[in-house]
């Protein structure tokens, strides 16, 4: 920005002074900045140029599989708004009011929806002339102390050729589990979530809220695949954050064409409303790692925007992918022969003879059979280590998608055996055994205490120790913070003094 010019004495001397104020609240910064962790890294969940920077319409994953303890039922996971910092108040991470965001099924593998499970939302807030996204301990979804709130409602869409037959509203106003903001304002977190598990009409059970990302992998892959010697592996980048949930149990007669084709086609979008008023797609995902590192950037954002029924214009990046040859540079693991049909057949038609419905037609879609038991004791690999009820029929929480993708992609399928991986195989926190299975986000408020304080202490009211963290060494720290915040005291006195003279000095008020 350009500086307005004003002519009278003392003008130097201003300048002078309010430059030496900000570098006194810029040391205050800086303190404060040395005693932060880093920045997170990129995540392959930003897979899209225009998508990354909307992440509360970009969806994340999809999980589908036969539910563990309720074996007649499917249960189908969608997450969206990635790398949420728990800490990330005082708005923290709602769902989009002005998006749909939409579960759809093939339940007769022609690569069109025939049914979509449609959830919109609604934030409702107490008190707008609070900053607080809590005013206090929260006990309930309905806590008068919770003061953002949303709801959401449910239609079921029933289509024939992409037709519309029907449109049926089967819930209204289901709360969602809020953002964990910490330990003080929600102190059993663990209640809170159990309230928002909503029965339905019919055996189906919905869930929407926050849950900690179930997604584990290590995403330093896109430094040249792990540093270009495999020195960068074994990190589950994901770790800590968390991710918006919406979760669907229905029984499987509800979405399978017959009890005699049980395979379902399952995938999700995000519609968003445009200036006129009409929604438009911006988001869609099925099986994992497609749109991240199958599609180039040049298709990363039409697939988004597309349909499975117009995916021959990617069949390219499938037949000739470019993921091999990489490895292949960097690590000169010799990339299989194409046309890579074999990856044809696995993810864009389904294992034959497990989860490739009749008369297929070839899309992108998470195939499940319904029919196959869950598994007593599922296996990462999933059907490459002959779990049947694991990746790539549906995909599990506990599916190791990274590890089983790559080494399919290395030609496992073809005879070229390897175990191939990022040496990340489970995720951080445990799943759940009962619907919906997601762990707890992490809270806000986790960390260390300040020395000193623990049991039943309060706040210490001292600069120093009060202000150290519980594991920090010798006296660096406090001093720096002292210093910082006396710095930053100083600059504001010193900006005020110079206003102030200023003002004096011209002829008209400020």
């Amino acid at each position: 920005m350009t500086p307005i010019s004003r002519t009278g004495a003392g003008r130097g001397g201003v300048a002078t002074l309010i430059c030496g104020a900000l570098a006194a609240g810029g040391l205050a910064a800086a303190g404060a900045t040395a005693l932060e962790p880093g920045a997170a890294a990129a995540s392959s969940h930003r897979e899209a140029p225009l998508i990354s920077g909307t992440p509360q319409y970009d969806n994340t994953d999809v999980y589908a599989f036969v539910s563990p303890d309720k074996p007649d039922t499917t249960t189908v996971i969608a997450n969206w708004a990635p790398l949420q910092e728990p800490a990330g108040g005082p708005n923290f991470f709602p769902f989009a009011e002005d998006a749909q965001y939409d579960l759809h099924i093939d339940n007769d593998g022609d690569a069109q929806g025939d049914l979509v499970f449609r959830y919109t939302f609604r934030t409702h807030v107490k008190n707008g002339r609070t900053f607080l996204y809590n005013t206090g301990p929260v006990t309930s979804l309905d806590d008068p102390d919770l003061n953002v709130t949303q709801t959401y409602d449910i239609e079921l869409l029933k289509l024939e050729g992409r037709r519309l037959v029907s449109r049926t509203r089967i819930a209204d106003d289901v709360p969602v589990a809020p953002s964990n903001v910490g330990k003080a304002s929600m102190p059993d977190y663990g209640a809170l979530r159990k309230q928002a598990v909503h029965p339905l009409a019919g055996g189906a059970t919905t869930f929407a809220g926050q849950a900690d990302d179930p997604f584990f992998l290590d995403l330093r892959v896109f430094d040249l695949l792990y540093g270009g010697n495999l020195s960068e592996v074994g990190n589950d980048t994901l770790k800590g954050y968390n991710v918006n949930s919406i979760a669907l149990q229905v029984p499987h007669h509800l979405i399978t064409e017959s009890a005699d084709q049980p395979v379902v086609g399952i995938w999700s979008t995000t519609r968003r409303k445009n200036a006129q008023g009409r929604f438009t797609q911006v988001s869609r995902l099925g099986n994992p790692l497609v749109n991240e590192v199958v599609n180039p950037l040049e298709d990363k954002d039409t697939f988004n925007a597309s349909v499975p029924r117009d995916d021959a214009q990617f069949l390219e990046n499938v037949t000739d992918p470019e993921l091999p040859k990489l490895i292949e540079a960097i690590y000169k693991i010799e990339a299989p022969a194409g046309p890579r049909n074999d990856l044809v057949d696995v993810f864009l038609k389904g294992v034959e003879g497990l989860n490739r419905p009749p008369h297929v037609t070839p899309s992108e879609q998470l195939r499940l059979n319904t029919s196959v038991e869950p598994a007593a004791r599922p296996k990462r690999l999933g059907v490459l280590d002959g779990d049947n009820a694991g990746f790539p029929n549906g995909r599990r929480l506990t599916d190791d998608v990274i590890d089983a993708s790559l080494q399919v992609v290395e030609g496992e399928l073809l005879g070229a055996k390897n175990d191939l991986g990022d040496a990340v195989d489970a995720n951080d926190k445990k799943f759940g055994h009962s619907f919906p299975y997601l762990a707890d986000p992490t809270e806000g408020s986790r960390g260390p205490l300040a020395r000193g304080v623990g049991g039943g202490n309060d706040v210490r009211s001292g600069l120093g120790d009060a202000l150290r963290p519980a594991a920090a060494a010798g006296s660096d720290d406090t001093g720096l913070i002292a210093l910082s915040a006396g710095a930053g005291a100083g600059g504001v006195l010193l900006a005020g003094t110079a206003l102030l003279w200023w003002r004096r000095t011209r002829d008209r008020a400020y």
